[in-house]
């Protein structure tokens, strides 16, 4: 297995199923591109609840980062064509929401520590808003 981070978009939306075992566990399907311009299918399975509750909340086609053990593969198409394919056991998630609350801890650590402000006065962002 290798420890990887990938990013791309939901394909289909993600499901929620419960093991043999009575624990349940959250699988989806994310299109990453490949170097090439071709797709990369990453078949995602997680048993952590908060990431499980991460994938949950998007939706078909949304942009999602997931860190955990990759497992490359290969499977056959109808035509008998060897593609790739990857198994990831996702351990954190990332989505838009998640960046946004991110930004906003650190510009308000940011704010506590090290205030940047012009000679007016004012804070801005990273985008040059003031706020």
């Amino acid at each position: 297995m290798i420890d990887a981070l990938i990013a791309g978009k939901l394909q289909g939306l993600p499901t929620e199923k419960t093991g043999k075992s009575g624990k349940p566990f959250v699988i989806a399907k994310v299109r990453a591109a490949g170097g090439d311009g071709e797709s990369l299918f990453v078949n995602v399975i997680t048993f952590s609840h908060t990431v499980g509750a991460a994938l949950l909340a998007l939706d078909d086609g949304d942009s999602v980062a997931l860190s955990g053990a990759l497992t490359p593969k290969i499977w056959t198409d109808r035509e008998g064509n060897a593609r790739p394919a990857l198994d990831l056991v996702a351990h954190q998630v990332l989505t838009a929401y998640h960046v946004t609350r991110k930004r906003k801890a650190m510009e308000g650590e940011q704010h506590q520590h090290e205030p940047h402000s012009t000679a007016h006065g004012e804070d801005f962002g990273e985008a040059g808003e003031a706020f």
